[in-house]
């Protein structure tokens, strides 16, 4: 792991988180790190269901693994927003 993919993987987990949490209505009650951790992880899943189902080979962008990428963000930080709130009652 270089370097490069570190901080690749930390810009493309914080888009994928933010457009997440811009497309998850309501207030989310998480930090930006979180964000971008959630964003990290639904990027990781989604690239392999992507690969499983073979849609991550296509020439260009990867739309079908980017909808993926922020579907999963949406899921992902609606459920840690869950579990913060659920931690404060």
């Amino acid at each position: 792991m270089t370097i490069e993919s570190i901080l690749g993987a930390i810009v493309i987990g914080a888009v994928i988180g933010g457009l997440g949490r811009l497309l998850l209505p309501g207030r989310q009650p998480i930090g930006w790190l979180l964000t971008i951790v959630v964003g990290i992880v639904a990027a990781l899943i989604g690239t392999a269901i992507a690969q499983v189902m073979g849609v991550a080979t296509t020439r260009g962008i990867d739309w079908i693994e980017l909808i993926m990428q922020v579907v999963l963000a949406v899921v992902g930080v609606g459920i840690v927003a869950g579990l913060k709130r659920g931690s404060r009652a």
